[in-house]
């Protein structure tokens, strides 16, 4: 059997390493580095792909989300909900732009943001909501664009998780995570389903207004040289990453689907587990049906509820499998955020997770040998 791998990069690069290869090289003759054809062209295919007006490359997902709440012209004070079970970068950016961060819970079955809980903390300063679409699918995005329309308030999509995946409205019609809200942010960390060999992340929008201020803000603040007109950043998209990143796009719903599989498998072969919990999908499914579109697995995430959690993370790095906890301290609790405001009573499912989560390898090269002594080793261990 193959090692077995959180993420197999170099496996997926060996597949497109003579695409990589020649644009690298390329690249390195022209000595276009920043802002090249390559970038251009990248913005482009990835419009295309997703259905979206512009999309804003720059350098990493947090300047992503940063740079989009700067474009919305977001003020000190103004208040934005998120989801307390997530990365820091999501609650980072709204602190470091001296808007005040409001948490609250998340659902037990898919993880995402609770819309009950945004409701009840909505105010008179609130000005945004950031669904996190957590470990591959999203959010209620049906329910919380009706929250956003009837308090004036901005969706900013946190899509670090996500891209690829489908939403489907209630009337049928789908549309990809990260272009429903008013602007959405994404990273192209190399273990993402579409990663560069770096930093990389994009913005996107459907709104020409807020797309142009964007745009000058990635830059300097400049659409001009040397002349800047709005307050901006240096957060830029290198041209090899988007090389890097303009060979795997095509490949991406071949990922996704490839992830899918392996979730398929995992999930069947857990069914029945009494004290495993499987990932559901926001349609209701376990992950085992083919047809599911809207979860693209970024994370298979299981719940372990015997209270054996982390002595299963000690016994799958003992056996050589290895695995990770996203995420061990809720926000709230993080020194940075802690914040009197919050109390622990609004937080029962998030602080229920941090005890049971635990997130199994899954990429692209995983085969059926290494998905079975994973699937034997974890139940193994939790009935024993």
């Amino acid at each position: 059997m193959k090692k077995i791998q959180m993420v197999d990069l170099n496996g997926q690069y060996q597949e497109i390493k003579d695409q990589v290869n020649s644009s690298i090289s390329r690249i390195l003759e022209s000595a276009a580095f920043i802002n090249g054809p390559e970038v251009h062209a990248f913005q482009k295919e990835l419009e295309t792909y997703l259905g979206v007006k512009h999309v804003i490359p720059c350098a990493n997902g947090t300047d992503a989300l940063q740079i989009a709440m700067m474009g919305l012209g977001l003020r000190p004070g103004d208040e934005v909900i998120t989801a307390d079970f997530t990365f820091a970068a999501t609650v980072e950016v709204i602190a470091l732009l001296q808007l005040t961060p409001v948490l609250v819970d998340v659902t037990a079955d898919t993880f995402n943001i609770d819309i009950s809980a945004i409701e009840k903390a909505i105010t008179p300063r609130t000005k945004a909501i950031v669904p996190v679409h957590l470990f591959g699918q999203c959010a209620d995005m049906d329910a919380i664009l009706s929250l956003a329309e009837k308090h004036n308030l901005y969706v900013i999509e946190d899509n670090a998780q996500a891209i690829g995946a489908n939403h489907t409205f209630k009337d049928g019609s789908k549309q990809k995570a990260g272009s429903i809200g008013h602007v959405g942010a994404t990273s192209f960390f190399p273990s993402k389903n579409l990663g560069a060999y770096g930093d990389g992340g994009a913005i996107f929008t459907n709104d020409d207004a807020l797309a142009h201020t964007i745009r000058g803000m990635v830059n300097h603040g400049m659409y001009e040289r040397y002349h800047h007109d709005v307050v901006g950043v240096n957060s830029r998209l290198d041209s090899i990453q988007a090389a890097i990143l303009r060979a795997k796009l095509p490949k991406l719903d071949e990922y996704c689907h490839k992830r899918r599989q392996a979730a398929r498998k995992y999930s069947s072969a857990f069914s029945g587990q009494e004290h495993i919990v499987v990932p559901k999908t926001v349609n209701g499914c376990d992950g085992i049906c083919d047809t599911c579109d809207c979860h693209v697995f970024h994370q298979y995430t299981l719940r372990i509820t015997n209270g054996k959690r982390d002595d299963l993370v000690q016994h799958l790095n003992d056996m050589g499998i290895p695995c990770g906890v996203y995420y061990p301290i809720p926000l709230h609790r993080q020194k940075a955020y802690v914040d009197e405001r919050y109390r622990e009573v609004d937080f029962p499912v998030t602080n229920q997770l941090v005890k049971e989560v635990i997130s199994l390898p899954m990429h692209t090269e995983l085969d059926d040998e290494q998905i079975d002594f994973i699937t034997n080793t974890v139940i193994h261990f939790i009935n024993s």
